[in-house]
């Protein structure tokens, strides 16, 4: 192959994808959504407070009322001479939003039947707050028929809130914090975006090379360069505009999301806690960072979360996101290729495509088992695997991999994108000049045995 042709192509390639609306307006408007759900959530979350709920109770146990207390979402009436099917009949014109009717008192179970009626669901919130209130109210009285002086303080007394803090030990000794909860976000995070993103450059090389094919622009480009250095520059070109969008992404969404917390007061919300000082952390050094880390830890359940953020190997992470993201990307754009070259449409690749949906589709799933369990057998088979080992290893890289694993994991990937483009170049060397014909999966073997 001559690199000079393929150099060529690559820029052209490039060049007519960056240039292109399509390509403008999505790198400026994927930012501007990203940023805008995330400031409007947290706007939405700092300022929206329910609607206050009227709850109308029918108390025929005598120990349940007691415990209703009324809070800011909702408010507890006292309907307990009214009949319960009368109350239920007429709700809205009494103004109320549910009907909490509590039964009579069993004495042998010790227990009340309880019912809640309203014109439409409850959240689970206030359904869950008035169940733990009927449950402490039924509590409250076993303990007192035991007539045991003191029971209810001394279950108070023997009762533990214990929570357990969670440390990485490295092999000098020394001990950093994790959460294992805010891992397996960072997990889902990144193999859901590697999903995302092969799949969706991937599906661009096939479009791309079904596009020139249709318009019989393929003809005239062959007879200037080589089937494969046509495919090969194809591949690259679209990878580089990958890149660039993905890095244009990352600068855009991280600057108005920092431009539009500041403008709605988001920087605020901190104070003086955890998140303020962990935004403190650029510019300094490492002992700095340690000490801060440390700090964090003691100061409650956010500070753990921020530790165990400040604590993840980002150099690792980011590296590897970009290698696993390259060879996921190359190894499954060279066979979108082939399949791009079978075909005069999209509307026939339904057939061919759905063997390599499958993999990327068990991939995405594997890993969102991954960060339950990421030392478990299918998660590391799922790493190894190289038609799954693009989403899957990196889900597995914050809860930390062997570096044998990484190794072996990065060299099948590789050994099986040079072998898979080496085979997809056959087929698309003979596949692209074919027109007036449905290709099957009979004919792209049949072409790859071609010498």
């Amino acid at each position: 192959m001559n690199f000079k042709t393929i150099g060529i192509v690559i820029s052209r390639e490039y060049l007519n994808k960056v240039k292109k609306k399509s390509f403008i307006w999505t790198t400026l408007l994927v930012p501007i959504l990203v940023a805008g759900l995330t400031i409007g959530v947290m706007v939405a979350l700092m300022n929206t407070k329910e609607k206050t709920k009227n709850i109308a109770v029918v108390d025929a146990s005598g120990i349940v009322l007691p415990y209703l207390e009324d809070t800011e979402t909702v408010h507890y009436t006292d309907l307990s001479a009214m009949p319960v099917d009368s109350i239920k009949a007429n709700l809205a014109s009494l103004g109320y939003d549910g009907l909490l009717s509590v039964g009579e008192l069993n004495l042998e179970e010790k227990t009340v039947p309880a019912d809640l009626f309203s014109p439409k669901p409850f959240g689970m919130e206030l359904t869950d707050n008035i169940s733990s209130r009927i449950n402490r109210a039924v509590e409250d009285y076993r303990i007192s028929t035991y007539n045991i002086e003191g029971l209810d303080q001394i279950l108070k007394d023997v009762k533990a809130n214990i929570h357990l803090r969670s440390y990485t030990v490295s092999d000098d000794g020394e001990e950093k914090i994790s959460e294992a909860g805010v891992y397996s976000i960072v997990s889902m995070v990144l193999g859901i975006f590697l999903f995302i993103f092969v799949t969706m450059f991937g599906s661009m090389v096939m479009s791309s090379v079904i596009e020139e094919k249709a318009s019989r622009v393929v003809e005239v480009l062959v007879s200037s360069v080589k089937s494969t250095e046509l495919m090969f520059g194809k591949i690259i070109g679209i990878a580089l505009v990958a890149l660039t969008q993905f890095l244009l992404w990352i600068v855009l969404s991280v600057a108005i999301i920092s431009i539009g917390g500041a403008a709605f007061g988001l920087g605020k919300l901190g104070g003086s806690n955890p998140t303020e000082l962990v935004s403190t952390m650029g510019g300094v050094d490492a002992a700095q960072v340690e000490e801060m880390t440390a700090q964090l830890a003691d100061q409650g359940e956010m500070g753990t979360v921020v530790s165990s953020l400040a604590n993840l190997p980002y150099g690792q992470i980011l590296g590897l996101f970009f290698v696993y993201f390259i060879f996921g990307y190359l190894l499954y754009a060279s066979l979108f290729a082939a399949i791009g070259s079978a075909v005069e449409n999209e509307g026939d690749t339904q057939q061919l495509q759905l063997p390599l949906t499958i993999p990327l589709m068990l991939g995405y799933m594997i890993a969102l088992y991954a960060f339950r369990a990421p030392d478990s057998s299918i998660a590391f088979w799922g790493s190894i695997i190289p038609f799954t080992s693009p989403i899957v290893m990196i889900s597995r890289l914050p809860f930390g991999v062997p570096a044998w694993e990484i190794i072996l994991s990065v060299a099948l990937l590789v050994a099986t994108f040079a072998f898979c483009a080496w085979a997809s170049a056959k087929i698309y060397r003979v596949g692209i000049l074919m027109f007036g014909k449905k290709s099957t999966w009979k004919d792209l073997w049949k072409w790859l045995k071609q010498k």
